[in-house]
């Protein structure tokens, strides 16, 4: 009898997990307690995959082999609890696509920046004439991408409820950017359950895999001596032991497999983070095996990625920034530590434990105001309230960008970092980055 997998969320990943089970012959089903949208159902009718949405029937999940379950759904969700109660195994739709390829895995993870290097690999990667994938968080679905036609890479980034149900998966170049605290309400509000799960990473690694990480993280620094890896190569700003990365004298140097450098300024990305970016997908291509030429030649190139310090426009002589992505503490940290003039900015969202502190001192030195949008401010009231900052206190789109519109200076830049998800107001953090980019149009 063949086997049957159930997938639990019909998105991306479920929906790309499904049409690849039903390749390999299981008895497949798609059970979504949400709608399910009008694109996944054409694909799972068009392979004739039975599915329900706004709903989960028992008797027709707990019946399951296995099951496939979608990043977003939490572990203490009914359905869950009780497909581990009836011992059905769980896993990732990254791990299901894993066991039906050859390809070699580069994967990247970590608090922020993950998103950019991703698709800066990707860019290198495919300037370079490979025949590659982008999976995983961003991109197409890697078992959609498997099921229609293999490649010789993917480049697939990670989050970690997706590292949470991945057991077997093999990352042959593991990326690990950073670790700052992130989604604690989905760990428990334990900072160490969130550390053991972007650790996961380098789970299955042989010694001829290669591991890139941050060597100035303390948190990396202090975890690392716990876990089994292939060959280190850190990277920093400063040139340290067995660097694989640094800067030197207005230089990026790499120095292994092949050694190159180039200007610092040729590099496309600008800002300190987007160096660390630059210096992990720069390695990743490298220890690929990937010429020199042709990654300094990427590195100049690359365009970014939409939501993350996006200029949207230069409105009498302000400057408008969508930094949507931006969804914990940390990123915002990041995009106000690369402003250049006074800046106005907007927070505000679904508040996941966020500690403020981390950017106080950034707020007072770069800030002339700030904006709250959220269906309930009082928490950010209470944190900067006493900052004698300018606060305007908004609950929609429109209204904050016409108090934007108001605050504003000429020279001055507008920055939407809002610390926080977007589930309050939107349905993600695209929606809310492509509402900004509108009304600030608009003006």
């Amino acid at each position: 009898m063949e086997k049957r997998i159930v997938v639990l969320g019909a998105g991306e990943s479920g929906s790309g997990a499904a049409v690849l089970a039903k390749k390999l012959g299981f008895d497949i089903f798609v059970s979504d307690f949400g709608g399910i949208a009008d694109k996944y159902k054409e694909l799972l009718d068009s392979h004739g995959i039975g599915w329900e949405e706004k709903k989960h029937t028992e008797e027709l999940i707990l019946n399951a082999g296995e099951v496939i379950k979608s990043p977003g759904i939490p572990d203490e969700a009914p359905i869950v609890v009780k497909i581990k109660d009836a011992g059905i195994p769980i896993i990732s739709e990254i791990e299901f696509a894993g066991r039906y390829t050859n390809a070699k895995m580069v994967c990247i993870t970590g608090s922020n920046g993950k998103t950019t290097t991703t698709s800066l690999i990707y860019h290198i990667f495919r300037e370079a004439g490979l025949n590659v994938g982008l999976a995983g968080n961003i991109g197409r679905s890697l078992a959609l991408q498997v099921a229609e036609g293999d490649k010789d890479y993917y480049i697939v980034e990670l989050s970690s409820f997706q590292l949470d149900n991945m057991y077997e998966f093999r990352a042959n170049v593991a990326v690990l950017m950073n670790i700052t605290p992130d989604h604690l309400d989905r760990y428990g509000y334990k900072m160490q359950n969130y550390v053991d799960a972007k650790f996961r990473i380098l789970q299955n690694q042989e010694p001829e895999d290669a591991f890139i990480y941050w060597n100035d993280d303390p948190i990396i620094k202090r975890e690392l001596s716990r876990y089994k890896h292939g060959k280190l190569y850190p990277f920093a700003e400063e040139k340290h032991q067995g660097a694989a990365a640094y800067t030197d004298n207005e230089m990026v140097v790499f120095t292994e497999p092949v050694p190159f450098n180039m200007e610092l300024e040729e590099l496309s990305l600008t800002g300190k983070h987007n160096l660390y970016n630059s210096m992990a997908a720069g390695i990743s291509a490298n220890v690929a095996g990937i010429r020199k030429e042709t990654i300094r030649e990427a590195l100049k190139t690359f365009a970014g990625v939409e939501h993350r310090l996006e200029k949207v426009a230069k409105v009498n002589g302000v400057e408008y920034i969508n930094d949507s992505k931006a969804t914990n503490v940390n990123s915002c940290w990041y995009a106000l530590q690369s402003m250049k003039t006074k800046t106005i900015l907007i927070l505000g969202g679904k508040d996941k434990g966020n500690d403020y502190s981390e950017i106080a001192d950034l707020v007072k030195e770069k800030c002339s105001g700030l904006i709250f949008m959220g269906a309930d401010n009082s928490k950010l009231m209470e944190f900067f309230g006493g900052f004698g900052l300018p606060i305007a206190d908004t609950h929609s789109i429109q209204e904050c960008v016409e108090q934007a519109y108001r605050m504003a200076k000429s020279g001055e830049t507008v920055l939407l970092s809002p610390c926080c998800a977007s589930f309050d107001l939107f349905n993600s953090y695209e929606e809310r980055g492509r509402l900004f980019k509108k009304h600030v149009c608009k003006l």
